[in-house]
């Protein structure tokens, strides 16, 4: 009989066929053959697709968890059990056993990391040095750990190059836009069943996982506020038809707020204390510190768990805030994360990354690159081709046409 992890394993990989592509190739070029990778990635059923198609090609794959509370532990174990890849990650860790997993992942000295959020990359620069001279490069899937990379580079603390996923098109554009924006409301939704219809949404950040969020909202009804510190995005929020104000504003308006900046302190005390009673906050950030839990457990005196990742916080006053997931990813703590037609993109991103460095890595030096351009446009290809869209291709006119100056008025 087929375990339930196994099931949900197969079932994410009829939804990635660019990942399914991907592994037939690996398999004949054999590209990772004996090439140690440790990966510290949300432990999902789309990940394992990602785990499977390195295995393919010949790698030797370490698997840690990158969130103590995204873990799919029948997926983890369908891993070990079903398809011998050594995963260390189990569900509701606390911080040390968080890292006791991480050291674990890394005791085999990897040539090649695969980090989302860069917590693995940052071990290796604090707690495991030694191992730093084994490694080729690594990739880095989140945007909050691009940021932590290129500060690391900035202060010419990184000792290896790293190839930023998240920014190349096919990921941030999709990824998240489309499946944070999906899976936030899905999160939401599974730990408060609340109608969202005609609920004020306060969203913080529009970048594109805000613009996903704030656009799925939307459609199910609910009227949106925005808050932001650039002024590019205040604008472009503001023209897309929500209205834009600061926290502090949204905080006596919202019934619901989703942090998504990647930045700490995005709610505060502050804005606890001019919430109204019953207001829903969560994160869909990738770091538990947007929402200030410190403060919010000072202003409580009672905290009760209501569902399953819904945590009511009562104050002096009789007034209650919902927090969602802990504060932590409400996508991939409450919810299943991203849908699985969506990561096949961004994974193919990390494969074929992972592919380049070893091709590449010589002629890298420490710093952080994007994904090159023949990648991000191979993957959009082989996305429309395996679903059967056909577009449009330039006639030899046009290009000559596009490619010249000549032509005017």
């Amino acid at each position: 009989m087929t375990s339930r992890g196994k099931q949900k394993i197969l079932w994410a990989g009829k939804q990635m066929p660019v990942i399914a592509a991907l592994t037939e190739r690996f398999k004949k070029s054999q590209v990772f053959a004996g090439v140690r990778i440790s990966a510290c990635l949300h432990v999902t059923a789309e990940t394992a697709n990602l785990m499977l198609a390195l295995k393919a090609g010949g790698a030797q794959v370490a698997l840690a968890a990158s969130n103590p509370l995204s873990t799919q532990d029948d997926v983890a174990q369908s891993l070990r059990r079903d398809f011998k890849i050594n995963v260390f990650a189990k569900r509701g860790v606390d911080n040390k056993e968080y890292y006791k997993q991480l050291k674990a992942a890394v005791v085999h000295g990897p040539q090649l990391t695969v980090d989302d959020g860069a917590d693995l990359v940052t071990y290796l620069h604090t707690t495991a040095k030694k191992l730093l001279k084994g490694v080729w490069g690594g990739t880095e899937e989140t945007t909050t750990g691009v940021i932590r990379l290129r500060s690391m580079a900035k202060a010419g603390k990184l000792h290896y190059p790293l190839i930023a996923v998240n920014d190349a098109l096919t990921k941030h554009l999709f990824d998240n836009r489309y499946g944070t924006g999906q899976s936030t409301i899905d999160g939401i939704l599974r730990a408060t069943n609340v109608l969202l219809a005609g609920k004020i949404v306060v969203v913080a950040g529009y970048g594109w996982c805000g613009r996903g969020v704030a656009m799925r909202a939307r459609g199910l009804g609910s009227r949106i506020v925005i808050t932001e510190i650039d002024p590019i995005k205040a604008l472009e929020a503001l023209m897309d038809g929500f209205e834009v104000m600061t926290m502090a504003q949204a905080a006596r308006l919202g019934d619901i707020f989703i942090t998504t900046t990647g930045d700490i302190d995005v709610i505060t005390k502050q804005h606890f204390t001019l919430m109204k009673d019953g207001a829903i906050v969560c994160n869909s950030g990738h770091f538990d510190v947007e929402i200030n839990l410190a403060d919010l457990k000072r202003l409580s005196v009672q905290v009760a768990e209501i569902r399953n990742n819904l945590q009511e916080y009562m104050f002096k006053n009789g007034k209650r805030i919902y927090l969602l997931a802990e504060g932590r990813l409400v996508n991939l703590a409450a919810a299943e994360g991203h849908p699985a037609m969506v990561m096949d993109m961004s994974f193919a991103n990390q494969a074929l990354a992972l592919e380049y460095l070893i091709k590449n890595h010589k002629n890298l030096k420490p710093n952080v690159y994007t994904v090159p351009q023949e990648i991000d446009n191979e993957i959009a290809e082989l996305k429309l081709k395996l679903t059967g869209v056909v577009y449009d291709k330039l006639t030899p006119k046009q290009k000559k046409y596009l490619a010249s100056w000549q032509v005017g008025t």
